[in-house]
């Protein structure tokens, strides 16, 4: 599907037409990832995109914004977000500077008023302008509900967020417009695509659920790993592949604190590139484990399996 700056054309006509954009962007999407997709785009509801650290929550967003051409406007949440970061703030500075000019200017603003009743009525006038559009500085949401041709807002971590900020969303999400009270209500010019991302450190609200259709994504099997290896480390080798996918998989059957994600096993392809490997042995596996294990007990408790694990690998 080729990107427009025409609104009506970025309407996604069916659930193959996204698997083979995102396809052609880099992302290999599951079939309940199109839908789920094309379900949001075309019903105006927000996705939240929930799973392990790696598995592609946010390179979704960014892939369906990269397809689509349209801007990709991130809010990364973490513990006190308040509306002020997230939806807009004023420009103290330039409203300051205006009281500078305003206070030199007092004279000849009053000249010709007649008593104090008039002048009052004149001073606030100019009041009102402190809180005008042209002191407001626009945040990520109120950026994305400005776009006029819409984008791809990704709110990322939401889990990272306290529940007042998730409670403060429910607004934007349901029917994408924000009220601030010295201007008024301001909808949404082209509603945005919205993705929410979520690691689930801690469990989201039932009404921000009931605002999102929910989407899992898990860690994938063995056959769609290579796909996603192949597409995102071009020109490595098919055998390498195959062992280096199947070493991956057997390691998550293990007792780990943190199994390794698709991220890391993309990193790992690619590290073993750079050591212009062909093929998995056994000291280049230990010399890179640190690429796929981010615990000093998961090293501990995988070091003795390492020949076994490499040596099934190099079967495929």
């Amino acid at each position: 599907m080729t990107a427009s700056t025409d609104p009506a054309a970025q309407k996604i006509t069916s659930v193959e037409a996204i698997t083979e954009g995102l396809d052609s962007v880099g992302y290999i999407a599951s079939h309940r990832i199109a839908t789920s997709v094309f379900i949001a785009q075309n019903l105006i509801k927000p996705i939240l995109v929930e799973g392990s650290a790696g598995v592609g929550k946010t390179e979704l967003a960014l892939s369906t914004a990269n397809w689509l051409g349209l801007p990709l406007i991130r809010m990364q949440c973490y513990e006190g977000l308040d509306e002020s970061k997230a939806l807009y703030e004023w420009k103290y500075g330039k409203q300051l500077l205006y009281t500078q000019i305003l206070k030199d200017k007092m004279g000849d603003t009053l000249a010709g008023t007649d008593g104090l009743d008039a002048a009052m009525e004149k001073l606030h006038g100019f009041s009102d302008l402190f809180f005008s559009e042209q002191f407001l500085e626009p945040r990520p949401l109120l950026k994305a509900l400005r776009q006029k041709h819409g984008a791809v807002l990704l709110i990322d971590e939401i889990d990272k967020s306290d529940e007042e900020f998730e409670a403060f969303l429910l607004e934007v999400l349901s029917a994408y417009q924000v009220s601030i009270p010295e201007i008024g209500t301001i909808s949404a010019t082209v509603t945005p695509l919205v993705f929410l991302t979520s690691n689930n450190m801690r469990e989201m609200g039932d009404a921000l659920k009931r605002r999102c259709l929910h989407l899992f994504i898990p860690l994938p099997d063995e056959k769609l790993e290579r796909r996603i290896v192949t597409s995102r480390v071009p020109g490595i080798d098919e055998r390498l592949t195959r062992q280096l996918v199947s070493f991956v998989q057997m390691l998550r059957e293990q007792d780990l604190k943190k199994l390794p994600s698709i991220s890391e096993t993309i990193d790992w392809a690619r590290v073993l590139m750079l050591l212009n490997a062909d093929t998995l042995d056994v000291d280049m596996v230990r010399n890179t484990l640190n690429v796929l294990l981010k615990h000093e007990q998961d090293f501990a408790a995988i070091d003795k399996s390492i020949p076994e694990l490499t040596n099934k690998a190099k079967r495929y």
